[in-house]
């Protein structure tokens, strides 16, 4: 079966986050008065194939731990359904 994923990853709490400060230093000079905290990350999308969704979560997450993210810095929050059609 098919899945779509898509992996969140985001500096962890207490680290530097300097591209979020630039952001947020340059946003008041474009109008932009009030916003705070910004912080930057990525959003990682594909799909990867496996019995279940169980099985694809679990793929993911070890993906995630060895090579999408730094565990030391980062934190990835997961989403994994079924992908259209996948049923076959």
């Amino acid at each position: 079966m098919l899945f779509s994923v898509q992996v969140e990853v985001r500096l962890r709490e207490g680290i530097a986050d300097p591209q979020g400060a630039t952001i947020e230093r340059s946003l008041p000079q474009l109008g932009f008065d009030g916003v705070q905290g910004v912080r930057v990350g990525k959003l990682i999308r594909f799909d990867v194939e496996a019995v279940d969704e169980a099985a694809a979560r679990a793929e993911v997450t070890d993906l995630c731990a060895r090579f999408l993210t730094n565990p030391v810095i980062e934190d990835s929050e997961i989403a994994v359904r079924a992908a259209a059609g996948s049923e076959r």
